[in-house]
């Protein structure tokens, strides 16, 4: 999944960045308001870190301005800001979700996957398609059949391809969209290779559970995954 922080201090911003992309997220960052609000406008985040005491701009001004935009994309507020009526204003202007510094990487991460399942209407603690369950923490997947659990280990770049498109099980997703999602904004970026991580993930899971549809892309097979058999 991609993700845009927009965080001034930075050395918070790099070591954020770091950790973030250890943990399975395409990141790309922004230390000026200006320059944070332009990127969360132009390109597809799945979800967005903003500060609010920005130097050249508020937060809470960008957030709006992405709200009047109609741009949906979750929003984390992260700030030194911890008064009640400073939270208020921020879910007011459309924040999902407003984490106080100083802070615990880990309660972070926690929040971030449970934005991104909420934004994709699914509940629960795990992303689970049937037999197929994601372990976030691990970036590994384990398929459930009836002599066992079998652990599936992912690359970096498999585990964020398989985790948007459990995140997005209904969609037929082109292999320009995936690389949009599961790259940062400085990564070289070439189509052709998504058609190799698929390959990959067919051998590990199955073949029948990614389909292609000629001309439009991938998606998965939903009945392949509920099959007990």
């Amino acid at each position: 999944m991609r993700l845009l922080l927009v965080e001034d201090h930075i050395e918070l911003c790099q070591e954020l960045r770091e950790k973030l992309q250890q943990a399975g997220f395409a990141v790309d960052c922004a230390t000026e308001g200006n320059e944070g609000r332009f990127m969360g406008e132009s390109e597809p985040y799945d979800i967005i870190i903003l500060d609010l005491g920005l130097p050249d701009i508020s937060g809470l001004n960008i957030l709006k301005a992405w709200r009047r935009r109609n741009i949906k994309t979750p929003v984390l507020i992260l700030t030194a800001r911890d008064a009640w009526h400073e939270k208020v204003d921020g879910f007011r202007a459309g924040a999902d979700d407003y984490l106080s510094k100083p802070f615990h990487f880990e309660e972070l991460l926690v929040r971030l996957h449970a934005l991104l399942k909420r934004s994709a209407g699914m509940g629960g603690n795990d992303i689970a398609i049937g037999r197929l369950k994601l372990d976030e923490f691990s970036q590994s997947a384990q398929w459930s059949a009836a002599d066992g659990v079998r652990n599936i280990i992912l690359t970096g770049i498999e585990f964020r391809i398989l985790r948007y498109m459990m995140l997005h099980p209904r969609h037929i997703v082109s292999a320009s969209q995936l690389v949009e999602h599961v790259y940062d904004f400085n990564a070289e970026k070439e189509s052709n290779v998504i058609e190799v991580y698929i390959s990959r993930l067919r051998k590990k899971l199955g073949k029948n559970i990614i389909c292609n549809r000629r001309g439009q892309g991938y998606y998965l097979n939903l009945d392949a995954l509920h099959d007990t058999h």
